[in-house]
């Protein structure tokens, strides 16, 4: 470990730095793969490849193309555009050119986008198409600003009379850029030379459940210490493949882009969430990273299709269900013990028969050759985590907050256990405060929330800890439990202290129908929860029971519908204790999303915005009853 942490510790001062070495290294080593769709609109995607040279080559000429636009070292340049590989490229453009990335969620507003812009001054926009670059102009006049916006995808663009070069496409940009490196074959070496480690290089704008969003800023030296600290951990090799559609404007995706490089693997790119299905089997990858919300789609999809099939089929499911679930359980606490992942006799001889009927279909699912998952943003309920574990889709949990550079936990390989976020990354500290808080403190840790020294005061103390925010538990060996966030803790009017996360999580894996649901009960006298249905799932069980053709609100109104739920809620509650349980539900009238602001980009639930929204159901179920 020491001679990790000496790695670590002599890391060089920026990203940009590693993306030198990594292109010096391995010129002609495949970098990254993209989809390019048919041009018909018909058929499958054509998946092409960039060389680490070939990506170095685009983005030295992104980044000579800003300086040539006069993008001055940490001047922000911000990014709007979904996860694709000119996004990466454009990132490693703005970092060598000194300069610091502004990350826009693509869906975000015209005036929330204004006001991220706003806030970081940024300079030039990259857009990545009209929908994007409509948003600017819309706001134009408020962002005296922003000099110039670059259009990735240019489809249906046309330049206004006044706009001039305000407005360029990307391609532009790269011409210019290259045009510029002619005359100056030297700059990008000597702009990477130049950066040092307290450089401004990521402001990441936090999706607050009220109020304004927060600027994380994030240094370099963030960013290339999260990349030697993943590489470290040995989880991912040179010969693995990766996955990557995670918001690259979001932490969680970003860090993985710095890890790659550092490691030096192949990534495949493609942000289009209702491809992953279909992109799977063609990439075929061995390792990805995703949030809980996909693995517990992926569940219910299993679930659904075996009750599909018939009483049979369904049985044979639940029973290597319970058989999966039993075998990891099994196998991780015997490793725990021994060092080694083996299970009693009788349960192995069931678990392959179980894998031949079920598992190895779900394997085929992921593409065949996957070794791990790592889940993160939000809590994965065990049972689940579980349920892959057996199947031999090994999920490792981790943990860590924009605040943090995302990846501060991560569970270390054959040792992971489900339930835990594992262990700190070599070089980060932790400590439990007396009231359970976790708190952090490292290499990774942000800077301050941009112009807001008063909330960097209240979370960031004068000793570098870090307030999470979070609750959580350390055992003997080190690995974390996150048990809720300190915010959302329900007291009731008893007095009794109930974890919403820990019974949600529950109920989403003993009920296969389930998409989101909101556990309310602070100062009330019992507990009450908000549910909304997975659509593909409820729809295919309304198909078999007398609701064909139903549209999905005449779904879920539907009596039986809530009874089929109240099942499930039943069966919660044996498991629960008496004040934890679930007196009442309501079921929504539509799914929870983004659009609408009840979920953050990366699928966490908004608690506020829901509970505002839906006040009215929630009062309808206490109603009548008598509050202490």
């Amino acid at each position: 470990m020491s001679d990790t942490l000496t790695l670590i510790e002599n890391r060089p001062p920026s990203v940009s730095a590693l993306f030198l070495e990594r292109v010096a290294a391995t010129p002609d080593a495949e970098a990254y793969r993209y989809p390019v769709p048919p041009a018909s609109g018909e058929g499958p995607d054509d998946w092409k490849s960039l060389s680490w040279t070939q990506a170095a080559d685009r983005v030295f000429a992104i980044a000579a193309g800003l300086i040539e636009l006069g993008v001055q070292p940490e001047q922000r340049v911000a990014l709007a555009s979904s996860t694709r590989v000119e996004w990466i490229l454009a990132d490693l453009g703005i970092m060598c050119a000194g300069a610091a990335t502004t990350t826009v969620y693509p869906q975000t507003n015209a005036e929330e986008s204004a006001f991220i812009l706003a806030d970081s001054e940024s300079r030039v926009l990259i857009a990545e198409d009209a929908a994007q670059l409509a948003k600017a102009r819309e706001k134009r006049a408020e962002l005296p600003a922003l000099t110039h916006v670059v259009v990735i995808d240019s489809t249906g663009v046309e330049p206004g009379a006044d706009e001039g070069d305000w407005l360029l496409t990307l391609a532009e940009l790269e011409t210019r850029g290259a045009a510029y490196l002619e005359k100056h074959p030297e700059l990008i070496k000597e702009k990477v030379a130049a950066i040092t480690s307290d450089q401004l290089a990521t402001l990441i704008y936090t999706s607050g459940t009220t109020g304004r969003p927060k600027g994380v800023r994030l240094p370099h030296d963030n960013w290339s210490y999260m990349a030697k600290a993943i590489a470290s951990t040995g989880l991912v090799g040179q010969d693995d493949v990766q996955y990557l559609w995670l918001p690259l404007a979001h932490v969680f995706g970003k860090v993985l882009t710095s890890g790659q490089i550092e490691v030096g693997h192949v990534t495949a790119v493609d942000g289009r969430v209702d491809k992953i299905i279909e992109n799977l089997p063609v990439v075929q990858p061995t390792y990805m990273a995703a949030v809980p919300r996909i693995f517990e789609k992926v569940y219910n999809g299993v679930a659904a299709k075996a009750r599909a099939g018939g009483g049979a089929k369904y049985k044979i499911f639940q029973w290597a269900a319970g058989v999966s679930r039993e075998y990891a359980k099994a196998t991780q606490d015997n490793f725990r013990r021994t060092g080694t992942a083996s299970a009693p006799f009788g349960l192995a001889a069931k678990h392959k028969v179980a894998d031949t009927l079920v598992f190895a279909k779900i394997r085929d699912a992921f593409g065949g050759r996957l070794r791990a998952c790592v889940s993160g943003s939000a809590a994965l309920a065990p049972d689940i985590g579980y349920f892959f574990a057996g199947a031999g889709v090994h999920i490792l949990e981790g943990y860590g907050l924009t605040e943090s550079s995302a990846a501060s936990f991560v569970n270390p390989g054959e040792a992971y256990r489900t339930g835990t976020v594992g262990k700190p990354l070599p070089g980060t500290e932790v400590r439990i405060a007396d009231d359970g808080e976790i708190l952090l403190r490292g290499p990774g840790i942000m800077e301050g929330y941009h112009g807001l020294p008063e909330k960097t005061a209240e979370v960031l103390e004068s000793d570098g800890w870090f307030h999470t925010g979070d609750i959580g538990e350390l055992s003997a060996d080190g690995y974390l439990r996150i048990t809720d966030r300190k915010k959302d803790l329900i007291k009731t009017s008893g007095g009794k202290y109930i974890a919403p996360a820990e019974v949600e999580g529950q109920f989403k894996a003993v009920c296969p129908y389930v998409s989101n649901i909101l556990v309310h009960g602070a100062d009330r006298n019992f507990c009450t929860a908000l549910i909304a249905l997975d659509e593909p799932s409820i729809l295919g069980w309304a198909a078999d029971n007398g609701l064909a053709d139903k549209p999905y609100a005449e779904v879920v109104a539907a009596p039986a519908t809530v009874e089929l739920i109240d099942g499930y809620v039943k069966e919660l509650n044996q498991g629960l204790q008496r004040w934890q349980t679930i007196k009442k539900f309501k079921l929504l009238p539509r799914d929870l999303d983004i659009e609408h602001g009840e979920l953050t980009p990366s699928l966490k639930l908004k608690r506020p915005v829901v509970e505002r929204e839906y006040k009215h159901l929630i009062e309808e179920m206490y109603e009548g009853s008598r509050e202490a």
